[in-house]
């Protein structure tokens, strides 16, 4: 096999690690280790194996994920701080006017119309940016993941160029994931926004009773459901990177490898996602803590009626401060957790498809003896 072969669909043949045909000759006990040339043994994994893969990637590859990010969610918050700048310039005297209006007056539609669009503007704005720039994460992620299971160093720019050439049907499979899994969220969401208006407008306890047991049913139905959906398909991103699926299909051989290791992995991701997000909370600590300081001393020289451009740039040294700890906790809380999904996939392709060999063989791991197994789809695997 070449050594830029890949992992296309399709079960491998031969036998595991640890005995004939590949594998090596017995050892003690008639088994020996499975190679390990990357950051995980190409063997069924352990949770052990799982988080300390993710763990030796991160130190391996920090470059290039940390750097990806770094670009990625830095870049999208410049451009979203300075399309703010220009909206609050030019609204700035409508906003001011609504805010400076009596309790008494109403705000004219010739101030809110201008405000509306611009909250609008920015909103689209956003989730245009946020969807583009999860994009690219999700595919960079299975990228580098992909030389550091075969041990194999990767460039900046190999990472940027895969990432961008699978953004658009990773970004596909993120909406059609978000969709199907948010449909009970919703639902639940409905009804208990149900239940508040009827416990705040109905006077018949009977009435809000029932909405309040409808919402509960609600949510124990759904909220099981929304859940097993999203560990069907969280392995969506990581088929499209390393089989080149489209979005559909990769929900679709995500739904067929989680199939019968359902509670596995949603206990590791579960597991990945608290770590992720206590290391999150831990990062962002230090920041908030420094930007009190220059927020304190900022406040502190306002008037008695303050405009909102005082009151945003006696606040500006905390905004910077904690924006620059999302940014970083956002960083941590995204690549650690697709590590761990990257790893789930490889983890499954090797148990239920023998993808051990394929995977020794494209990092130049020599056979220790006996015949190599029968050919990846009678030829080497693309990449």
């Amino acid at each position: 096999m070449a050594q830029d072969a890949g992992w296309g669909g399709g079960a491998y043949g031969g036998a595991a690690y640890g005995g004939s045909p590949y594998g090596g000759p017995p050892g003690w006990g008639g088994w020996v280790p499975p190679p390990k040339p990357g950051v995980i043994p190409l063997a069924p994994l352990k949770l052990g194996d799982v988080l300390g893969g993710a763990f030796s990637t991160m130190g391996r590859y920090w470059k290039q994920l940390f750097g990806m990010a770094a670009a990625l969610y830095g870049g999208a918050t410049l451009l979203m701080a300075a399309a703010v700048a220009v909206a609050y310039s030019a609204v700035s005297g409508h906003l001011e006017h609504v805010i400076s209006l009596d309790y008494d007056e109403s705000a004219s539609s010739t101030d809110i119309v201008p405000l509306v669009i611009a909250g609008g503007v920015l909103a689209l704005l956003g989730i245009v940016t946020m969807a583009i720039v999860s994009g690219l994460m999700y595919a960079a992620v299975p990228a580098v993941l992909q030389e550091a299971v075969l041990g194999r160093p990767v460039a900046f720019a190999a990472v940027w160029r895969k990432a961008w050439a699978h953004v658009a049907p990773v970004i596909g499979a993120l909406i059609l994931t978000a969709l199907v899994a948010t449909v009970p969220v919703l639902l639940v969401m409905a009804a208990f926004i149900g239940v508040i208006i009827s416990v705040l407008t109905m006077d018949s306890g009977g009435a809000a009773a029932t909405a309040i047991t409808l919402g509960v049913i609600g949510a124990l139905v759904t909220g099981p459901l929304a859940a097993w959906i999203w560990i069907k398909v969280c392995l969506a991103p990581a088929a499209v990177v390393f089989e080149g699926r489209g979005p559909v299909a990769a929900l679709r051989r995500s739904a067929e490898l989680v199939r019968g290791d359902w509670w596995r992995i949603f206990g590791i991701t579960l597991l990945a996602a608290l770590i992720a997000g206590a290391a999150a909370y831990v990062i962002q600590i230090p920041f908030s803590v420094l930007g009190l300081f220059p927020g304190m001393i900022g406040t502190a020289s306002l008037d008695e009626d303050p405009s909102p451009t005082a009151v945003i740039v006696a606040m500006s040294g905390y905004l910077v401060a904690t924006l620059l700890g999302q940014i970083v906790s956002q960083i941590v809380s995204t690549t650690f957790p697709q590590l761990v999904t990257g790893l789930l996939y490889v983890d499954r392709r090797i148990r239920t498809e023998n993808l051990g060999p394929a995977l020794a063989e494209a990092a130049g791991v020599p056979p220790q003896g006996g015949p190599m197994p029968p050919p990846y789809w009678g030829g080497a695997p693309q990449w």
